[in-house]
């Protein structure tokens, strides 16, 4: 078996397969709970979600006051998040920046945004180079939160849903990130919640000024 190239194309076809079979579905999804539960205190400002996907973390985050610009290279994610955020009501809706761009490529406004999240991730390049990409985005005392998924479950060694992917991991955030500049709050291994599925990397870093 050939192994997929997780470029747009790539993309592009699964969402809009999965849309199409298990829209309802995808819409009942709950934002990320490493998300939710990192950043339920912090005051709302400006936020990216960079790799938005079908929008459950931008209409989250908009929810709670955040002015977020999400992005992702899938016009049929877009899409439907879009749809979802105009049943949220128009004031959710007008919080949001909705953003085709491919993050291989698409580099954010610098020291723009108070909060830049990134979760699950497919990284075409080097895993340190796009987070430090992802982190010029930060404001002076914003914080970057990245999750990742180990492609092999460390308990089973079996392929995990990330299995030739590459994605962000704790020592590759770690080291792409300059401790003058950055302060890590979170850089630790979680295991997800259903078991046998593996863990996740999780990182908060908050910018020193």
């Amino acid at each position: 078996m050939s192994t997929p190239s997780f470029d747009q194309d790539f993309w592009e076809r699964l969402w809009t397969k999965t849309l199409r079979a298990h829209g309802d579905a995808v819409a009942r999804r709950p934002p990320n709970a490493h998300l939710t539960a990192e950043a339920a205190g912090v005051p709302p400002g400006r936020a990216l979600d960079a790799g938005c996907g079908h929008g459950a973390e931008t209409l989250w985050l908009a929810a709670h006051g955040w002015q977020v610009t999400a992005v992702d290279f899938s016009a049929a994610a877009l899409a439907h998040a879009q749809s979802m955020a105009a049943v949220a009501g128009p004031e959710v809706a007008a919080r949001v920046e909705w953003i085709e761009g491919d993050l291989s490529t698409w580099t954010p406004p610098p020291g723009r945004f108070d909060l830049v999240t990134c979760l699950y991730v497919h990284v075409a390049g080097a895993v340190g180079d796009f987070v430090r990409r992802m982190a010029t985005a930060v404001a002076p005392r914003g914080t970057l939160f990245l999750v990742g998924h180990r492609p092999f479950d460390p308990d089973t060694g079996a392929p995990t849903a990330a299995a030739n992917q590459v994605q962000v991991s704790v020592e590759a955030a770690v080291a792409a990130l300059d401790p003058a500049e950055w302060s890590l709050d979170v850089a630790e291994e979680r295991p997800r919640a259903v078991a046998g599925t593996g863990v996740d990397a999780v990182i908060r870093a908050h910018r020193r000024s």
